[in-house]
Parts: C-alpha cells; sequence; structure tokens
C-alpha cells in the first residue's frame, strides 16, 4: 500500500474570518511561527492595513491575490541523473506546488526585508509583487531564466 502524497490539510483548511478566503487562510498557517496563529493573523491583517492606505486604486485583498498570482512559476527546474551525469531539467509546476512556492517566495522575501516591523516588509512585497517587482518576483524570474537556460535538457522529462 503506497502512501498518501498530501496530508488532509487542504480539506480541513477553512476560510479566515475577515475575507473569507482560503489562500489568506493558508498564508496565514504559513507566516505562523511556532504556533501562535493570532499573531501571524494580527501582522497579515496590519499589512492590509498598510496595503489600503498605499494603493488607492485596488483593494488589499485584490493586490494580495494578485501578487500570488504574479510570483507563481509556471516551469522550474529538477535535477535528473542520467548516464552518471546530472542535468537540470525545466518541467512544468502543477497548480498546488505553484502556490506553495508563490507563497514561500513572498515570506522569504518579506523576512529578508530588515529594519521595519514585519507587516510593514509584507505590505511592501505585496505591492512589490502586484506590480512586478521586488524580490519574490525576481525570484521568479531566476527560476524562469535557469529553465530557459536548461531548455536543451527538456528532452529528459519523463
Amino acid at each position: 500500500m503506497g502512501r498518501k502524497k498530501y496530508t488532509a490539510s487542504s480539506e480541513q483548511l477553512r476560510p479566515d474570518s475577515r475575507y473569507n478566503n482560503v489562500m489568506v487562510s493558508k498564508f496565514i498557517n504559513c507566516l505562523m511561527y511556532r504556533g501562535k496563529k493570532s499573531v501571524a493573523t494580527r501582522i497579515f491583517y496590519d499589512a492590509m492595513e498598510i496595503i489600503e492606505k498605499k494603493v488607492k486604486d485596488a483593494a488589499p485583498l485584490e493586490v494580495f491575490e494578485q501578487a500570488v498570482q504574479n510570483v507563481k512559476p509556471s516551469i522550474e527546474v529538477r535535477s535528473k541523473r542520467v548516464g552518471g551525469s546530472n542535468y537540470q531539467v525545466p518541467i512544468p509546476v502543477n497548480r498546488r506546488r505553484q502556490q506553495s512556492l508563490a507563497i514561500r517566495w513572498l515570506l522569504q522575501a518579506a523576512r529578508s526585508r530588515k529594519g521595519k516591523p514585519c507587516c510593514q516588509g509584507l505590505a511592501q512585497e505585496f505591492i512589490d509583487a502586484y506590480k512586478r517587482e521586488g524580490a519574490a518576483m525576481t525570484t521568479r524570474e531566476n527560476v524562469h531564466r535557469m529553465a530557459d537556460a536548461n531548455k536543451a535538457f527538456s528532452h529528459f522529462a519523463w
């Protein structure tokens, strides 16, 4: 009997209280450290309030969803061993992994902004990703550039 590929978290995940959105709930769970969900929730909602003040033409939830959408990678490289050598083979990314990579890159970029409270860094990273700039978008572009550079090895993707 094979193992289950994923946990039941996607079925158990409930939408958040303010925006009634499952992706927000997932993001808050990824933002959380050491089980302190109330702290992570407050940081996220404070970031959304900062976005509301800074971005006049769009709702904060719209900015968040578009930021995640912009950061999602469509292709990535995986290491494949063929005949004693390793090749970086470009392969398409499935939807679930696209979302988790986007969330991970946004959080990593927000946490790397030192000297400011976390909510401000998170808000600024959302705004930057919404405008297709910032550290998370740079990470995505690097992944796409790497896949493009190694497309000669795409015939190894079986």
